[in-house]
């Protein structure tokens, strides 16, 4: 006896947790199970316990549309955020709905049936007998990243070092900084993000970077959040938060495309006010790439050139030459003493977490696919896939997606569909890489990723109010789309057997 659900949510961070709040409002009837493969409600914002840690999209779009955030604080911690959606997942009733320590690694689709197998190992107990539980609609919440391993180079001679290397993905609870000498390597948001965090009480930090970054200083908290939500219902005041920071955010996205000069001059001016006089920004802060073709780093406040007028960190832009006993000696011959080294290196994408899919007996290769609306895959049914937005927040987009899912399970049910299949767009028109940035995590997985076409429904355009128009009131059956029926099939004694229904 396998148990079946109706929809199989993975992942029990703001996509799942956002994913299953809908469907319990939208969908009451439906039944539905949640895995985590760790232990906690909260996916990154529980994973992450580095000093410092914080949204890097404002919380008025990274909350979700049906919950409002009441802070007027805009960037805001991690713990604060972990509690934000562990209290919104009690609140909907969904905390009771997750397996935790139960990781997806294997699903088969079966025709005939109509439905997925999905195979799912305890991460708790590798001794302990995998469940296998059926679904009718696989939705996928698990990001695009490994969480048990972050991405570091291949150092020279860093087995020499004597000090503690640390990647920020799994840092160390009990680890004492007071006082150190710290080299955090990296100059994306967890780099900057940690300089003036860890500035606050070791001796010295330096961010030892390749290249630079876009940096953008934003207040903390939202100026205008107190005023909305003192004139405005609450939901209204949230609404008009949410929307006036999408439109800012797709106004400052729009001209770094069309005018990337005039943005890169802006930005440069921003940084330098905030610096000391005579400070190389050219080296340290000026990017070769054009802005957005990497994410912009966000600062609140400007508590990054805080720490570098105060004296107590700084930033050196060279390459690594080779680890030391007591540092890192770079190419310049300059050498770094430290106490700890940060590899702030960036991720291992990992999509759909890792999972093997099978289709009626083949293995499914997603570098072979095409991307139906940023949320499925062609020729691979009843299998939704949550990513976010490149340029603006990730839950704008998980959002708008479990919009489309539910009106897709409501036009199913409608309908008598069992089946919904995404198609490719014709042979002879163009496909692009699926992810648009030039960040190095999504280059190393370039050719492990789907594909995308050349327009809509197949094109991500990273466009928000587009995506509105696209998922919340364009048609399910279009071009990209269809529904086929199930395939008329015997009856075995396998098939005719009840299968219980998971509680909820």
């Amino acid at each position: 006896m396998t148990e079946h659900v109706d929809v199989l949510i993975v992942g029990a961070g703001l996509s799942g947790i956002g994913a299953a709040c809908r469907l319990r409002q939208e969908h009451p009837g439906k039944s539905i199970a949640i895995l985590e493969s760790r232990g906690a409600i909260g996916g990154t914002w529980d994973l992450f316990r580095y000093p410092g840690i914080r949204s890097d999209s404002d919380m008025f779009t990274l909350g979700f549309d049906f919950s409002p955030w009441d802070s007027p604080q805009a960037i805001a911690d991690g713990p604060s955020i972990r509690e934000y959606v562990e209290r919104t997942a009690a609140e909907y009733g969904v905390d009771r709905l997750i397996r935790f320590h139960h990781r997806a690694v294997h699903a088969a689709w079966s025709t005939p049936d109509a439905r997925w197998t999905v195979t799912a190992e305890r991460t708790d107990d590798p001794d302990a007998e995998p469940l296998t539980i059926t679904c009718g609609l696989y939705y996928n919440c698990t990001g695009y990243y490994r969480y048990d391993e972050g991405f570091t180079p291949e150092f020279p001679g860093v087995e020499s070092f004597e000090g503690t290397l640390i990647h920020p993905q799994h840092w160390p609870e009990d680890l004492d900084y007071a006082g150190k000498r710290i080299v955090v390597i990296g100059s994306g948001a967890t780099a900057v993000t940690l300089l003036p965090s860890l500035a606050e009480q070791a001796e010295h930090v330096t961010m030892l970077q390749r290249s630079p970054s876009y940096i953008l200083s934003l207040p903390g908290r939202d100026p205008v959040a107190p005023i909305a939500q003192k004139v405005l219902p609450r939901k209204a005041a949230y609404a008009a938060m949410r929307w006036g920071n999408v439109l800012r955010a797709a106004a400052v996205y729009n001209l770094s495309r069309r005018a990337p000069g005039l943005v890169k001059r802006l930005v440069k001016a921003g940084v330098a006010r905030q610096l000391p006089d005579g400070y190389d920004v050219d080296t340290h802060f000026t990017p070769r790439y054009d802005p957005w073709d990497e994410r912009l780093c966000l600062v609140p406040d400007g508590d990054l050139f805080r720490s570098i007028r105060r004296g107590n960190a700084s930033i050196v832009t060279d390459h690594i030459e080779t680890f030391t006993p007591t540092g890192i000696r770079l190419q310049s011959g300059r050498e770094l003493e430290a106490d700890i080294i940060v590899t702030a290196t960036g991720l291992n994408l990992l999509l759909l977490g890792g999972l093997e899919i099978d289709i009626d007996g083949k293995r499914v290769d997603l570098s072979e696919t095409i991307g139906y609306k940023g949320l499925a895959l062609s020729g691979v049914p009843n299998l939704i896939v949550t990513l976010g937005y490149t340029n603006a927040s990730w839950t704008l987009k998980a959002d708008l997606i479990s919009h489309w899912v539910c009106r897709l399970l409501r036009y199913m049910d409608e309908h008598g569909h069992r089946i919904a299949m995404p198609l490719a767009p014709p042979a002879d028109e163009p496909t692009h890489p699926f992810l648009d940035l030039q960040s190095g995590y999504i280059m190393r997985a370039a050719d492990r990723l789907p594909k995308q076409g050349d327009r809509a429904p197949w094109r991500l355009y990273q466009s928000y109010p587009r995506d509105v128009r696209l998922l919340r009131r364009g048609p399910i059956l279009d071009e990209g789309m269809s529904f086929p029926p199930v395939p008329a099939a015997d009856v075995t004694e396998r098939d005719a057997a009840p299968r219980p229904i998971a509680a909820d």
